[in-house]
């Protein structure tokens, strides 16, 4: 009998849609007005009303979200208008845009940001593609290159000393490697 009415009880409170949000299972979108305040829209009684003068801040204008943006980022006074100057850099960049550089530390970047990342980057993946390398196949990767055998290279040079012939001339010896086989060196 306890194990019908714990089975029922459970039945009705999955049910139920306060538990769900009491238990936090229930998801709740946020809301937009709240996150961006603007105001808000309306009908007028009669289509042939002019509209009110100060229906509120429109973007761009002193008061809006926009302008109270730009004149934290440009370090002046909230609402106040500075006449729009087409002064132009010798880079290229006009006033606005260098002040908003020198705000944000814009012009004190590393020239060379690039490469250093790209060095840095470099370095882990090596060390990945070691580990990968290690991981797989159980051994440390081949040596690129040849290996000169240094004795035969000797015996060659005063060979051809002695014939006078050019130390360049003919075939440098070299040690050959030899083809591992799959499963070799895994254990030493």
């Amino acid at each position: 009998m306890r194990l019908l009415l714990g089975i029922a009880m459970a039945a009705t409170l999955t049910a139920c849609e306060n538990t769900k949000s009491l238990l936090g299972q229930s998801k709740r979108s946020p809301d937009e007005y709240a996150v961006y305040s603007r105001v808000p829209l309306s009908m007028p009684p009669e289509y042939g009303m002019r509209p009110p003068g100060s229906a509120g801040p429109v973007a761009g204008q002193p008061g809006s979200p926009t302008s109270e943006a730009r004149d934290v980022l440009l370090g002046r006074e909230p609402g106040r208008r500075v006449a729009a100057t087409p002064s132009v850099g010798a880079d290229g960049l006009s006033g606005g845009t260098m002040a908003l550089l020198e705000r944000t530390g814009g012009l004190n970047a590393d020239p060379a940001i690039r490469t250093r990342i790209n060095r840095e980057t470099t370095v882990l993946a090596e060390v990945d593609q070691s580990f990968t390398d290690r991981l797989m196949f159980w051994r440390t990767p081949t040596e690129y290159g040849t290996v000169v055998d240094p004795n035969e290279e000797a015996k060659r040079i005063r060979e051809n000393q002695a014939l006078g012939k050019p130390v360049t001339d003919g075939r440098t010896p070299t040690i050959a490697r030899r083809k591992r086989a799959l499963l070799e060196g895994i254990f030493n």
